[in-house]
């Protein structure tokens, strides 16, 4: 297998693999994503375009080899893939593996304890607001705030801990909720992560004056409840991390707009479909499944991951312009987070 640790033109090691598990599926329902995208004409995947899941972790083990030292599940929604604990299991079965998952919460509460059995560590639940109106308006999804609360009590009683909680901030929609966010949460040991809104994709309508910018979130916040910096846990952690000067857990700050994180970026997406992509805001992906279907070796596999990471130029978010952010870009729910 080719070299680990591989570095792209720009030096920047590959250490995070996010694989999507749901999009354009056979899964229409109120847990997935919002009607206005997956109305009654969209075009969803047949089953055979997925990958199966002895594909996903015989790329996992090739991704490995290149010195990926964290998977994170996600989606769309990942809670909708049948039997989704039979590739949690297989998945921590490699060793050295942090294997992590991210998702919206609605059907967290009964999966928690199977899934941590099964050898997932940690989860990432997605929440704007805590206001069900409001919650609502952001996601376009139906179902209640209380159901995403309960799954987040449910996986920290089965271990699944630290537990992150994405609060994705619109300015005009939810930046209201910002303090209450972290009022609930404070003293939990729940680390809420607030995010800069991004243009993601080509359909969330996304503007710069919509953005609430991380000082502006850190100002909100410390003017209530005291706040200080901390250093990164590691290399290429893209939230700036603050904690309560009362002892009472931390914070993250994801500024990918008003402060890019390109230069450190160490993460990869695959999709469910099999694509390859090695920006966030990709405008394509790299077909792999062809790979894998056809009778290529895992060395093959691996040398096409090793040249494809390598010839990586991605810088989008230090760049963005008025001429980058009206390019086309892969959907978040087609790619994860």
């Amino acid at each position: 297998m080719m070299s680990a640790n591989v570095n792209d033109t720009l030096g920047r090691p590959l250490r995070d693999l996010r694989i999507s598990l749901t999009d354009r599926c056979n899964f229409r329902c109120v847990y997935c994503m919002p009607e206005e995208i997956f109305h009654h004409d969209y075009q969803f995947l047949e089953r055979n375009e997925f990958l199966s899941y002895e594909e996903i972790e015989r790329l996992a083990r090739i991704f490995v080899g290149h010195g990926v030292k964290k998977i994170r599940l996600t989606g769309g929604e990942p809670l909708l893939r049948r039997e989704l604990e039979k590739l949690v299991e297989m998945l921590a079965g490699i060793p050295g593996l942090d294997l992590t998952l991210t998702t919206n919460g609605a059907l967290l509460a009964p999966k928690a304890q199977v899934l941590r059995d099964a050898g997932l560590k940690r989860v990432t639940v997605s929440l704007d607001s805590l206001d069900n109106e409001t919650f609502a308006s952001m996601n376009g999804v139906n179902f209640p705030v209380e159901q995403v609360l309960e799954g987040i009590d449910a996986a920290a009683a089965a271990g699944l801990a630290p537990i992150k909680i994405n609060m994705v901030v619109r300015r005009g929609l939810n930046e209201q909720n910002i303090l209450p966010m972290a009022h609930y949460f404070h003293g939990t040991g729940h680390i809420v992560r607030f995010i800069e809104y991004m243009d993601v994709g080509s359909t969330n309508g996304w503007r710069l004056s919509d953005v609430v910018p991380a000082s502006e979130i850190i100002k909100i916040i410390n003017g209530e409840i005291p706040l200080e910096p901390i250093g990164p846990n590691y290399q290429g952690e893209v939230a700036n991390r603050w904690r309560y000067q009362d002892g009472k857990g931390e914070i993250g700050v994801i500024g990918s707009v008003s402060r890019p994180f390109c230069g450190d970026c160490t993460r990869a997406r695959l999709s469910a479909d099999g694509f390859l992509y090695t920006c966030l805001f990709a405008t394509k992906g790299y077909d792999v499944r062809r790979l894998l279907r056809s009778e290529a070796s895992d060395e093959e596999v691996s040398g096409a991951v090793f040249s494809i990471w390598r010839a990586r130029t991605d810088r989008y978010s230090e760049i963005r312009s008025s001429e980058t952010t009206g390019l086309p870009k892969v959907e978040m729910s087609y790619i994860g987070g």
